[in-house]
């Protein structure tokens, strides 16, 4: 198995590992700061002036048929709302909380509730999530999906073996061809050899050659390749396919559909262990067929 994760071939493809938060509105994020404001004051023992609890209630359900045309302007109306509750029961807890030597505990927070209070329906860098800001929102062309909130991975396996020799976790939205860099010099470090191909989909357009290793895409053939070359391409090309099952694997039964841990770094451990389970369980079945080869043969007649 040692030589098998050696392969001069690498398959590289991205995907999105999911992060544990709900669909992100500006509705729900509103109420959530409001929500934590009030939790701020009540724990301090602070006295407002009005929590305005009973108020939110009922523009939570105006909000709801934001879709339909004749509520819209309703909606619009309790959103504004919600974000005036907001600032008002800010502004109050920075006149109060420096009597309590809070203040500076505080305002890394109310610093980011501010940004999540200003920011627009087209604005880039967006805040999707209180506890996880990190996370960004991902547009594959997925029919079921349309859009996932988490952060990009890329996964590099062997060609034959099916192997994962190099996970990265991208604190960024890059495009596909930006990941390549990173994703190979892991593939370096992991196993102490570089590759010499990587065959990737057409997602990765623009980059021919990365750090000596030569990128191989889907494509038309040139004209000065011999028959042996164009075949040769063609079936990496087509066995490049094998990675996708590996990721599903990963997100069904590795737990990456979802991820539970906080933070860039939770995104990196659980990439890692997915991969890691992956490969001890090829391993196992490795070891499991080389001490009862009769058991694959049974199994290949019945099939």
């Amino acid at each position: 198995m040692g030589e098998s994760a050696l392969e001069d071939v690498v398959h590289v493809d991205t995907t999105v590992q999911e992060k544990n938060i709900t669909y992100p509105t500006d509705s729900k994020l509103a109420i959530k700061i409001i929500n934590r404001l009030n939790k701020i004051a009540k724990s301090h023992g602070i006295s407002q002036r009005r929590t305005f609890i009973k108020q939110v209630k009922s523009l939570r359900l105006d909000i709801r048929h934001y879709r339909h045309v004749k509520k819209r302007a309703k909606a619009k109306r309790a959103l504004k709302r919600l974000r005036t509750i907001a600032g008002v029961l800010m502004r109050e807890l920075r006149r109060k909380l420096p009597q309590c030597c809070l203040f500076e505990h505080y305002q890394k927070d109310f610093l980011l509730y501010e940004r999540v209070l200003k920011q627009k329906i087209k604005d880039t860098h967006k805040i999707y999530s209180l506890h996880e800001p990190q996370v960004y929102c991902i547009g594959k062309g997925k029919d079921h999906k349309q859009y996932e909130y988490g952060s990009k991975a890329s996964i590099a396996s062997t060609a034959k073996g099916n192997l994962i020799v190099g996970v990265v976790s991208h604190e960024q939205n890059l495009h596909d061809s930006h990941t390549l860099p990173e994703i190979l010099h892991h593939v370096e470090t992991s196993r102490g050899k570089a590759a010499k191909q990587a065959v990737c989909d057409r997602g990765y357009r623009g980059k021919r050659e990365v750090n000596g290793t030569q990128i191989v895409l889907p494509g038309r053939a040139l004209k000065r390749d011999t028959r042996y070359q164009r075949d040769k391409k063609r079936k990496q090309c087509r066995r490049r396919a094998a990675i996708e099952p590996i990721i599903s694997h990963l997100k069904s039964d590795y737990r990456m559909a979802r991820n539970y841990l906080k933070g860039a770094i939770g995104d990196h451990i659980n990439l890692l262990m997915a991969a890691t389970a992956w490969n001890l369980k090829q391993w196992l079945l490795a070891i499991f067929w080389f001490f009862f080869p009769w058991r694959k043969l049974q199994a290949s007649q019945i099939l």
